[in-house]
């Protein structure tokens, strides 16, 4: 299963087969990718000896999250995505960015 709508057909199943979208209002989704979110960067506290397999977990938990807040907002991932990031293209420009971290608005 390598193409994301595939994945995302799949993900969309598990829920409706469980009956588990009546629990997915976008404020319990929301709430459910900042949980996740905190458990993966757990994986990396007081050390970087980390279990790739526990990142793997809890990186894909906040992934299909964000795919069913999309869903349940009637966002279209790859549209955002690529609006988020030709954003970040012009508010970074190479010249100005490249090699550094420094927040745009001090550039």
């Amino acid at each position: 299963m390598d193409n994301f709508d595939e994945i995302k057909k799949e993900i969309y199943k598990t829920v409706e087969e469980r009956e588990w979208d009546q629990f997915h209002s976008p404020d319990n989704l929301a709430k459910s990718i900042s949980i996740e979110a905190g458990e993966l960067l757990e994986c990396f506290q007081w050390n970087n000896k980390y279990n790739i397999e526990d990142i793997k977990e809890e990186l894909a938990d906040v992934m299909i999250y964000c795919i069913l807040l999309a869903r349940k907002l009637d966002l279209d991932i790859n549209k955002i995505i690529k609006e988020k990031n030709e954003k970040s293209r012009e508010k970074y420009p190479i010249k100005k960015a490249k090699g550094n971290s420094i927040k745009y608005t001090k550039l």
